[in-house]
């Protein structure tokens, strides 16, 4: 969608889940707009700040030294509020008040489901960039903070497997990943898990036990188990359980959590954050709205918001064939 509308003042904010490279986008959003002659306001807490008018303008030297930084500088939260048409007439109401013309929202699924509505509705215009670490986001190869989780997750797996040899262990880590397994798969590829569990395939208990025993047989006294938390064959523990159940065996299990939303953010993130971020301004001084600024092979491209999570990205089944061949 685009626009003719003059802007002059643009409102940033961060919602939702955090991630690493949240900084770096917001650092983008600010530099770039202020190059481009715009006031940036920032909005602390996402949509539930908008409502309360959690507003500061925002000027140069308000995003030094916040690149390398994990979490988000404007906070983030959930809002009830903001779901029914009263609360976004509420949070349109104070835009207007503050004579901001455009909002960059940064997040996933649920701050672009409310970004659209406040577009649709109130006539706010909007441009997202993807921030979550679960890299779900239709319309870009990779989301802030994905490359961050999986660097912190191998990180983890690397040290895990030292104590699961040392004690001839199996090991069952969790991972984040409620709806998809792109961390879970790209994580145990590069940790070189014996078994990878994600929700876009069957968990096929009997077919691990009887790996694992083969395994054994061939003189493997240690394994590490990569589980998605969305997993159809439940969290880490349960699965744990029931192969213990079938087989037997010394097992240990550890749940990352969250850990992997938090950290400095690699190189990597924090380019793409700062790429999408100027993207965002420019495409906002451009016309466009209610779209979300992604990267796909290497180039910028802008997505309606609503493609975003009506469209459903899908994990890579090559890698997925690859890793069950190199985990034996």
């Amino acid at each position: 969608m685009t626009t003719t509308k003059k802007i002059h003042k643009i409102g940033v904010l961060t919602s939702g889940g955090d991630s690493p490279g949240m900084n770096a986008a917001i650092r983008a959003v600010v530099r770039i707009g202020i190059h481009h002659g715009l006031e940036v306001y920032g909005i602390r807490r996402g949509y539930a700040g908008l409502m309360e008018k959690e507003i500061e303008k925002m000027h140069l030297g308000s995003v030094s030294n916040i690149i390398q930084r994990g979490g988000t500088i404007l906070k983030t939260a959930r809002s009830e509020e903001f779901k029914t048409p009263e609360g976004r007439k509420k949070a349109a109401a104070v835009l207007k008040e503050f004579g901001i013309d455009a909002l960059v929202v940064i997040g996933g699924d649920g701050t672009f489901r409310g970004a659209t509505d406040l577009n649709k509705e109130c006539g706010i215009l909007v441009i997202g960039l993807p921030g979550t670490i679960d890299n779900d986001v239709y319309g870009t190869d990779f989301t802030i903070g994905y490359d961050t989780a999986i660097n912190t997750a191998l990180s983890a797996i690397d040290k895990i497997r030292d104590t699961a040899t040392a004690h001839s262990r199996i090991f069952f880590v969790e991972v984040m990943g409620r709806d998809v397994g792109f961390i879970a798969l790209e994580v145990g590829v590069a940790g070189g898990a014996e078994e990878i569990l994600i929700p876009e395939t069957p968990t096929d208990l009997d077919g691990i036990c009887t790996r694992v025993q083969e395994g054994r047989a061939r003189g493997k006294s240690s394994m590490i188990i990569v589980v998605a938390e969305g997993d159809e064959a439940g969290g880490a523990f349960d699965i744990a359980e029931k192969i213990k159940g079938k087989i037997g065996g010394d097992y240990r299990v550890c749940v990352l959590g969250h850990v992997q939303r938090g950290g400095s953010p690699t190189a990597r993130d924090r380019v793409l954050a700062s790429k999408l971020g100027a993207a965002a301004v420019e495409g906002l001084l451009a016309g466009k709205t209610n779209v979300m600024a992604g990267e796909i092979n290497g180039k910028v491209v802008f997505t309606p918001v609503n493609e975003t999570w009506e469209k459903k990205k899908k994990i890579d089944m090559e890698l997925d064939r690859i890793a069950k061949i190199l985990a034996k």
